[in-house]
């Protein structure tokens, strides 16, 4: 039997220009480009992405698969351009309305002899190629931890102990399993939080795997060692970090909750209080991104693993840190509090 690949790219018949360098194919090279630049952010080699026709499926349509499962559908058309409504245009255009496939986003086919009429309308113009392309690289990088296996693990501390034998002879295997860093490392991207800096993660480890194997106690305990990291990419124009806090009565509250869960049990909330809770967390991330501002949530740690596993399907776009997470000399300034009270 055949191996599941990876990473999988299935298109119809009709999208088989895009791929012949023949005939000015570019899908080949815009995929090996997503490639290349989601290994140097994530911290790893994204294995090699396989594209083959599929019979089965419509003629411009495509899936993004990942081991064996449909992650990612769209259809794009061969000879047309794509003309993305990013929020504010100004007139309409002629071509067949359709939908941006990553984001979703209002967009038109056009014929490219109106791509310049569409650009001066505050439209976003991309060809089939690009549209998939982006497609692919939201895919990947929403199921990163998916991507990181034993193999990627063992990869980055070989190279790292080509540099420092000592550091990784003291952690692997005496201290922790590979498998039980791999998990680790697979609860951290899942929150855009690059593992590049693999000194400081192995280094984190090691001080960790004294008090546990448990990779969700050592994900939380290593996050702060990479604030610097992962504040980075938030921060506004004078690097400030713009946050939004809970009101003080709803964070003991969940701390309450949490304090009277059982020892490796999920924490449950009454579903009245979360279904206000993350409407609150919705329209506070909204009001601080129509601001100008990432929507950042800072809370303390003990409640912050269970909220961003909550919040992250709930609340687009929402990054949630501990008050251990920032680093000490970093400026904050709070934008905005949640509060879920009932309504009177």
């Amino acid at each position: 039997m055949d191996q599941v690949d990876l990473i999988g790219l299935e298109i119809g018949y009709g999208l088989i220009p895009l791929v012949n360098p023949d005939t000015g194919g570019q899908l080949m090279a815009r995929v090996k480009g997503v490639r290349k630049k989601l290994s140097a952010e994530l911290g790893f080699l994204v294995q090699p992405v396989r594209i083959r026709d599929a019979l089965n499926i419509d003629p411009d349509s495509y899936h993004i698969v990942l081991k064996g499962v449909v992650r990612g559908k769209g259809e794009v058309k061969v000879g047309r351009e794509m003309a993305i409504n990013p929020g504010q245009v100004y007139g309409k255009l002629e071509g067949t309305p359709c939908r941006e496939p990553a984001f979703g986003l209002e967009a038109v086919w056009i014929d490219p002899s109106q791509r310049d009429h569409a650009r001066t309308l505050g439209y976003t113009v991309v060809d089939a190629a690009t549209a998939v392309a982006t497609h692919l690289n939201k895919v990947l990088r929403d199921n990163a931890a998916d991507l990181l296996s034993h193999d990627e693990v063992q990869q980055l501390l070989d190279k790292l102990s080509a540099r420092s034998p000592k550091l990784v002879e003291d952690l692997v295997p005496a201290k922790l399993s590979l498998g039980a860093i791999t998990r680790t490392l697979q609860n951290v991207l899942p929150e855009s939080v690059p593992i590049r800096d693999m000194r400081s993660i192995v280094e984190a480890l090691s001080d960790a795997a004294s008090r546990t194997q448990d990779p969700e106690q050592l994900t939380a305990m290593i996050r702060p060692k990479l604030g610097r990291m992962i504040v980075q990419g938030l921060l506004d124009d004078q690097s400030g970090l713009s946050v939004i806090t809970l009101d003080p009565n709803l964070e003991q509250l969940l701390h309450n909750v949490l304090q009277q869960t059982p020892p490796g049990q999920s924490m449950v909330i009454e579903p009245g209080l979360a279904e206000r809770l993350f409407s609150a967390l919705r329209q506070g991330a909204r009001a601080v991104e129509e601001q100008g501002h990432a929507a950042v949530l800072v809370v303390s740690p003990a409640i912050r693993p269970w909220l961003s596993k909550a919040a992250r399907f709930r609340v687009n776009d929402l990054t949630i840190l501990s008050y251990s997470e920032i680093p000490e000399d970093q400026m904050v300034k709070v934008i905005h509090t949640v509060h879920a009270d009932p309504a009177k």
